[in-house]
């Protein structure tokens, strides 16, 4: 589903799909993007750009469109979201963060690039930066402020060091409301 993306990743995307002989469809997402975009803004959009109120539109422009395909084909939306992601809230609300099964939930990023190679997946794949593709150049560890192998280890032993368990458990305490259904005032 690209949607102003680095071409590398579709590219990415299509030999995964080859290489596991999985039947895939390309949606092209730039043009109901740069609709929201202009709609909202009233100017082109920046691909450079890192406004998360823009950014955000993409992942949740997937989410329709995942949701969509699923419906029509009698399938469950399944995330890619893993612990260390998980733990931080790092997705977006109703973006990538909506979907029915998380497979890979319990796994931490360095957990989850071991279940790769055992999978075969391509090494190229495998050693991509980790992004959601917000903007060109987007980083998820950059937009983070700390790397996965920081995340991992504070997860898995609630060690580290000071600026990094600043940052973890300050991204925690600001996303919370990611990891709940809405709240619901008690009956009267």
């Amino acid at each position: 589903m690209p949607c102003h993306n680095c071409p590398q990743d579709a590219g990415d995307a299509k030999l995964l799909a080859e290489q596991l002989n999985i039947p895939y469809e390309e949606v092209l997402l730039n043009e109901p993007f740069e609709w929201f975009v202009n709609r909202f803004t009233g100017e082109p959009y920046d691909v450079y750009s890192s406004d998360m109120t823009i950014a955000n539109i993409k992942p949740r422009l997937r989410m329709i469109t995942l949701y969509y395909l699923a419906a029509r084909h009698n399938y469950l939306v399944v995330g890619t979201g893993n612990r260390a992601e998980l733990v931080v809230g790092h997705f977006t609300k109703y973006g990538d963060g909506g979907v029915d099964l998380l497979p890979i939930a319990n796994l931490v990023k360095y957990q989850v690039k071991e279940l790769a190679k055992e999978l075969g997946i391509p090494q190229q794949i495998i050693d991509k930066a980790p992004s959601a593709g917000l903007w060109l150049g987007h980083c998820d560890e950059e937009e983070m402020g700390i790397t996965y192998k920081e995340l991992d280890h504070y997860i898995m032993t609630g060690e580290g060091p000071e600026r990094a368990k600043g940052i973890i458990e300050e991204l925690a305490r600001k996303r919370e409301h990611k990891k709940h259904l809405p709240p619901i005032p008690p009956n009267l």
